[in-house]
């Protein structure tokens, strides 16, 4: 008879241990739950940020808005204030309504010549001689014109003449020449290249130039630092070098 009694009582305690532990159960995952659900304030695109956009241009034009979501929907990464994207640029494309997250911005130097171009400008690579090239002198951020020489045809006999005149202005040096050294990847006849930002216009005239231009077709002169400036839009040909004077100083 006790030992019935004693099976009875331990599987009373057995079934009172399973219902609180159950109970305990219920509970943490209730509150696991309520807070999965709390809101959160997250910011998301108020409109399409492009890749390449900076982070001062996105807190400058306005592009992020708060939002209230539920706890558990914000994403890896999610940030709090659009200062914490200052000096970081986007490296994917985010969306109107998306929440922006930090694993979607990096510092400019992880992307490098990628960073400095936006919208319709092209990193574009120029290959030519050291003379060419200002090689020893052109430093990265540097800005430089293209000036060119070509034949002009004047006469139903074929005959031409030779003209000259800088054919594009103000182009930011991505990187400076790179020469033949196992470092670097030589380029075109000359052995050196340069990287030059230029708008997708632009590009087309630089390829022309450098496929029709006479004697190497073109020449890089670097521009002051700041503070420079330009005269009007001119040419040079055989008969203006003769009529011309040897012009004013600069």
């Amino acid at each position: 008879m006790n030992y019935r009694v004693k099976n009875i009582g331990i599987a009373v305690a057995l079934a009172a241990l399973a219902a609180i532990l159950t109970s305990v159960y219920v509970v943490n995952y209730k509150r696991h739950v309520q807070h999965g659900e709390g809101k959160v304030t997250v910011l998301v695109a108020a409109r399409d940020i492009p890749v390449g956009t900076s982070g001062a241009d996105v807190i400058d034009k306005k592009m992020l808005k708060q939002q209230t979501v539920p706890r558990k929907v914000r994403v890896p990464g999610a940030i709090s204030s659009p200062d914490q994207l200052s000096q970081y640029v986007a490296i994917q494309d985010i969306f109107q309504g998306e929440q922006v997250s930090s694993r979607r911005f990096a510092a400019p130097q992880e992307q490098g010549i990628r960073a400095k171009i936006k919208g319709t400008q092209r990193a574009y690579q120029l290959p030519g001689n050291g003379d060419q090239l200002l090689a020893g002198t052109l430093q990265v951020g540097d800005h430089v014109d293209v000036v060119g020489t070509w034949e002009v045809k004047t006469g139903t006999g074929g005959d031409g003449s030779l003209v000259s005149r800088v054919v594009l202005r103000d182009l930011l040096v991505l990187t400076a020449p790179q020469g033949t050294s196992s470092s670097t990847v030589a380029s075109g006849s000359g052995g050196m290249s340069v990287q030059l930002r230029v708008t997708d216009a632009q590009s087309q005239k630089l390829l022309w130039i450098q496929k029709n231009g006479v004697d190497g077709g073109f020449h890089l002169e670097l521009r002051p630092p700041s503070s420079s400036l330009d005269t009007s839009n001119t040419y040079q040909d055989s008969r203006l070098m003769l009529s011309d004077g040897p012009g004013r100083r600069p």
